[in-house]
């Protein structure tokens, strides 16, 4: 082999560092299509991979090393909250608190088998606090607990002890996880395409999902009265799109006085139309949709002008005509009905009633030009991590804490792109991405991020198991993922009734594990478990960076 040749992948250098990289995560994604009783675990094996390459000896410069997974990790964390983001906004509404008091008490039973573990064994509770990190894949709580024992001034070996227990315990973390899972899909009998099946039945994350009905107008009170009285009436924005009115089919002006006979299409969410039909009447035999007298014609608009995303959709001149309806807006898979405060975000899509001519309004004003959106605006995206580091980044102080604990640089990406999927266009700040863009930086993220973890930890394995400690710290860690894990899974499917998609956002937030979202995901075919995810996160993030330093300061 030429002395070049051999330097290149033995020498540490930015072009081994590449190399390194390319080989754990092309050699990490062949071996992922690999299946196990019909069973991939994917992505996953991009982190098994770096473990094997650390273990054989291959080494990369640790600085490029730190650098490449934090990196990876933004990426990965900053584009799930960018496409989960209104998904996420409206679970809060809906079961936010029940999510998260299930997450709250994986965190607290881990906490407490972590204890009755360190009461059972002669290791130290740093430890013991590094296993539990590791057992839940949660880098941020391994540098908690390592500040608090360098703040307790504890011995120099309890400090590299804490990593080396985190080191050999986070894989076994990762497959515990996705293990638990499978368990859990095996022991509810979960079939996949059932429960995708499911959840377009239930409209699961589309709860408001408008609804349209043609009604006859029989109120009394509302006849003679403009349209405009109607939506006076109601708590919720509905959309009149047609009216059948003097004999003919219109797309109706709020102004517009109100007759006997009349037919409204009403575009409502499910619970306000049950108010609609008490307020105007019954619903009509008439199909204003498909009759052949209508002139009138729908078509779906993508929002590509910059222009009119950063106004009121009440106060954009170009759609105040009266030639046409805005019907419905859908964002990321959401469906809502438009409203004069709503503020309109590039790559939404707004279905149009209207004339011939009214509808080529729209389309002017709104712009439906697809190639715009082919071409990412990465300055905002940026931006958004600049923040997002920042926010991870703010020592928040309790009382009686000696260390400040930080959200870190996952969880302060995740909770900005999570604020700016729903008010980014309020500070110009446009984070659309396609869906195959947005894929792209996701999967590029968590290769990133997975072969750093793996090429940092395998060197350390034969140092602990040399006198056999790497075993029982295993074992520890595997009860300590999956207790917790399969007692709330089984508690949230049996007795809160909770899809298995939605069990497997919940198991992997609860646990902050990237990689087990990645496979749920995967495994799933849609985003319901990312938003699930999204939902739990922020919190437990902050709940495991505590847990770990609590266990430090309180029992060492």
């Amino acid at each position: 082999m030429p002395a070049w040749l051999h330097d290149l992948f033995t020498k540490t250098s930015i072009a081994q560092s590449v190399i390194i990289y390319g080989l754990v995560i092309a050699s990490g994604i062949w071996m992922g299509r690999i299946k196990i009783a019909g069973i991939s675990l994917g992505i996953t094996w991009v982190l098994f991979a770096g473990l094997l390459f650390s273990y054989l000896g291959v080494e990369i410069d640790s600085s490029t090393e730190h650098f490449i997974k934090e990196f990876g990790l933004i990426l990965f964390v900053y584009s799930i909250g960018l496409q989960v983001g209104p998904g996420f906004w409206a679970s809060l509404k809906k079961n936010a608190m029940t999510n998260n008091l299930l997450a709250l008490g994986i965190v607290f039973t881990g906490v407490i088998i972590t204890v009755i573990l360190f009461s059972l064994s002669s290791n130290s509770i740093a430890v013991m606090a590094g296993v539990m990190s590791g057992a839940v894949t949660n880098t941020p709580g391994l540098a908690a607990a390592q500040a608090a024992v360098s703040d307790m001034h504890a011995a120099v070996a309890d400090k590299s002890l804490i990593t080396l227990a985190y080191a050999v315990t986070y894989p076994l973390g990762v497959f515990g996880i996705i293990g638990s899972l499978l368990l859990l899909k095996r022991i509810f009998r979960v079939n996949i395409e059932d429960e995708q099946e499911l959840h377009r039945k239930l409209g699961v994350l589309r709860a408001n999902r408008p609804v349209s009905l043609d009604l006859n107008l029989e109120n009394k009170q509302l006849i003679g009265q403009p349209l405009r009285k109607l939506f006076e009436l109601l708590k919720e924005p509905v959309v009149v799109s047609r009216m059948y009115h003097d004999g003919e089919i219109i797309t109706p002006t709020p102004d517009l006085i109100l007759k006997e006979n009349d037919v409204l299409l009403v575009v409502a969410s499910k619970q306000e139309m049950e108010q609609l039909k008490l307020l105007i009447g019954p619903p009509s035999a008439m199909n204003l949709k498909t009759a052949k007298e209508s002139d009138l014609i729908s078509r779906m608009i993508v929002v590509t002008r910059t222009a009119v995303t950063h106004k009121r959709l009440g106060d954009i001149p170009e759609l105040h005509q009266q030639d046409f309806t805005l019907t419905r807006l859908s964002r990321a898979g959401i469906e809502m009905v438009p409203h004069g405060d709503i503020f309109l975000q590039l790559g939404d899509t707004i279905k149009v009633v209207g004339t011939e001519e009214g509808v080529q309004l729209v389309t002017a004003a709104l712009g439906n030009s697809l190639k715009k959106l082919e071409v990412p605006d990465l300055a905002p995206i940026f931006m958004g991590i600049v923040l997002g580091v920042i926010l991870g980044s703010i020592p928040f102080h309790f009382p009686n804490m000696p260390v400040a604990v930080k959200i870190g640089m996952a969880g302060g990406p995740l909770i900005i792109a999570l604020t700016l999927s729903r008010f980014g266009n309020l500070f110009y700040l446009n984070n659309y991405t396609t869906n195959s863009a947005n894929l792209m930086i996701r999967e590029l993220g968590i290769s990133l991020f997975l072969a750093s973890v793996g090429l940092s930890s395998g060197k350390n394995l034969s140092v602990a198991f040399a006198d056999g400690r790497g075993w029982v710290w295993i074992g520890m860690g595997i009860i300590i993922t999956v207790v917790p894990l399969l007692l709330v899974g089984f508690i949230a499917r049996k007795y809160f009734k909770k899809t298995y998609f939605e069990v497997c956002g919940l198991l992997a937030g609860a646990s902050t594990d990237p990689p087990a979202l990645a496979f749920a995901t995967k495994l799933a075919g849609n985003d319901i478990p990312s938003v699930t995810y999204a939902t739990v996160y922020p919190l437990t993030m902050i709940l495991r960076i505590v847990a770990a330093q609590l266990l430090i300061l309180l029992l060492m």
